[in-house]
């Protein structure tokens, strides 16, 4: 599991996924939550208000994984530049 994560292009590669699976869930909790709120069950919109929240989270995570594997990239390209 540790070698997954050793290796900045499987990460780069996840955090595309993570960054893309927070942007929809906060898209559908916004939509369902604030525009369409009237004909859903009580459980549905507090499950599309929760996704309001853990969404951004997710983008937030995302795009610290992608800040981290873009960082290791470069230093990766400078030592075998300056090899």
């Amino acid at each position: 599991m540790f070698a997954y994560f050793n290796n900045p292009q499987n990460v780069l590669k996840l955090s595309s996924k993570v960054l893309s699976i927070g942007l929809a869930l906060l898209l559908t909790g916004i939509y369902g939550a604030y525009l369409y709120a009237g004909q859903l069950s009580i459980v549905v919109l507090v499950s599309m208000h929760a996704m309001t929240i853990i969404g951004p989270t997710l983008i937030k995570i995302g795009y610290v994984m992608r800040l981290l594997a873009q960082h290791r990239l470069s230093a990766h390209h400078r030592i075998k530049v300056a090899a």
